[in-house]
């Protein structure tokens, strides 16, 4: 029953939505494309800016997953994740999330394809995927684009909230599946 409502929701949430928007924008008589266009423009403005950003930070990625310190964390960090039972494989995406989607995804596709997608650790790291986001990567790129150099409070509560999401999505997964 359950499995069935979040079905129907995840299948029509974004038409809802992407319909709902041009609705919203219909009738407060708005130039919904045109606003859309100018959107898009800008947005290919920031995208420019930001490729510098974009690449260090991908550079910096790729020297730490080929040179094997992400497998150094895993290994160092393993016994005290057996201990509180969560699976050893989920620790790459686990580190691997907060630093860059791309480089998480990649991840996930080697996980996957090592245990199988319908896997408790498969699942498991697809929920973390989807429950957690790319906070260095936004402090780096987003904040860097726009000239923020002091971002306080943004790193500690980012890596929070994302140990936050990594937590729930193992508990969900375990519960669920």
């Amino acid at each position: 029953m359950f499995v069935n409502v979040v079905e129907a929701i995840s299948k029509y949430a974004i038409p809802f939505i992407f319909v709902g928007i041009i609705g919203y924008g219909l009738i407060k008589k708005i130039k919904v494309y045109e606003v859309f266009t100018e959107g898009a423009k800008e947005g290919f403005h920031t995208a420019v800016r930001i490729i510098p950003f974009l690449v260090a930070m991908l550079v910096g990625i790729g020297v730490f997953r080929a040179s094997g310190a992400m497998d150094l964390l895993t290994k160092a960090i393993s016994p005290v994740t057996n201990a509180l039972r969560i699976p050893a494989e989920t620790l790459p995406m686990a580190f691997m999330r907060p630093l860059s989607g791309g480089g998480a995804q990649g991840v996930m596709t080697d996980i996957i394809n090592t245990h199988g997608p319908d896997s408790l650790i498969g699942r498991t790291v697809a929920t973390m995927m989807g429950s957690t986001d790319t906070t260095f990567y936004v402090l780096a790129v987003y904040f860097g684009s726009v000239a923020i150099r002091k971002s306080r409070h943004a790193l500690p509560v980012g890596l929070l909230a994302d140990l936050a999401g990594l937590l729930t999505a193992i508990y969900i997964s375990k519960l669920f599946f």
